[in-house]
């Protein structure tokens, strides 16, 4: 936090004060729907881990109903609303619907910077969706979702937290209170008592507001390319990881651990690749001493390279991709959750 731009923190709390104050009472108008419409998003300029949960919500919720995703699509080169389909990619539609996209073959996914006008087109569909996951929403005060799930990381609590440019909030700690469930993500795996109590008594909920913990559960190395699938994991020791993720530290927690050399490069939230960037990458992973070595990304980066011209230079290097997933730190807390997520659906479908 930088005490420095406190006073131009304060202003930015004013402007956005008035603007909660304008919607609350009713003269700048939010829009509610017919389908049940699910906000997944957070108080902060990202690594929450909005994208492991939302995949969580789609695998929870794709076989007991129609889903469709609905984003912003940050960082593509595209207006309005665009719907994914077998031509998609991320400079279409941005790497995070991308990746919901190239996961799951059985949702609707679609972006449009105007949230109301997404839903609608959404509700035109023939295939007309019967739940619509909000991706990274909680600030667009222009549509009402039925259920607001906000994230706030286990090692930055939003309420420890800053609006920018002192910290990293690009919201009121007040609009906290429209959260119908509050989830502390990135927590750790076994999480005490005592450590959990601290937290909850940090956010203090409201009455009606439900707390959950869940951490990232990082799956196995998904080799990308056949040089990566003839090669033995069990006998590498180095690891060069590239990524353009908001908090990468997690990832590189989790490989320190697996491994005897990390070598990271690290890049801007949604970077966008270029061919020196490749060029760095490259010739990193070539630096890097010895034959037992591999260069990993995220499945986030991964999207932004997948249809580009750039994804062909890796093929004589075993390139992996590192699958997450989240976990309920208490599977009592998994199945509270699971039923409010079903119950609201079932109510309002």
């Amino acid at each position: 936090m930088n005490r420095l731009l406190t006073p131009i923190s304060w202003l930015y709390a004013i402007v956005l004060n008035i603007r909660h104050w304008l919607y609350d009472v009713g003269i700048l108008k939010s829009k509610s729907f017919g389908v049940p419409t699910i906000c997944i998003g957070n108080l902060a300029f990202g690594g929450t881990g909005k994208t492991p949960h939302t995949e969580y919500l789609i695998r929870f919720l794709k076989d007991k109903a129609k889903v469709a995703v609905l984003s912003r699509g940050y960082g593509r080169q595209t207006k309005g609303y665009v719907l994914a389909d077998e031509n998609a990619t991320y400079e279409l539609i941005g790497d995070e619907p991308m990746l919901y996209h190239s996961k799951f073959d059985d949702i609707t996914v679609a972006v449009d910077e105007n949230r109301p006008d997404g839903v609608e087109r959404l509700m035109h569909l023939d295939r007309t969706p019967e739940v619509i996951l909000l991706d990274d929403a909680y600030q667009h005060r222009k549509i009402k979702p039925g259920l607001n799930i906000l994230l706030t990381e286990y090692f930055n609590i939003y309420k420890n937290d800053a609006l920018v440019p002192a910290g990293n909030l690009r919201d009121v700690k007040s609009a906290a209170k429209r959260a119908d469930i509050i989830i502390v993500s990135k927590s750790p795996r076994v999480l005490l008592p005592y450590d959990k109590r601290d937290v909850i008594n940090l956010i203090n909920a409201k009455p009606y507001q439900k707390v959950f913990f869940t951490y990232i559960d990082f799956q196995p190395l998904k080799p990308i390319n056949q040089t990566a699938k003839d090669t033995k994991l069990s006998d590498m020791k180095s690891v060069y990881l590239f990524c353009g993720i908001a908090n990468p530290y997690p990832l590189e927690d989790h490989l320190k651990r697996k491994y005897n050399t990390l070598i990271t490069n690290y890049y801007d939230d949604h970077h966008c690749f270029t061919n020196s960037d490749i060029d760095v990458i490259l010739g990193g992973f070539d630096s890097v001493i010895g034959k037992n070595k591999i260069i990993v990304t995220t499945e986030k980066d991964l999207m932004r390279l997948t249809n580009s011209s750039f994804i062909n230079r890796f093929e004589n290097v075993p390139l992996f991709t590192i699958p997450i997933e989240v976990h309920f730190n208490d599977e009592k807390e998994e199945e509270t959750f699971n039923y409010l997520i079903l119950n609201y659906v079932g109510k309002n479908s």
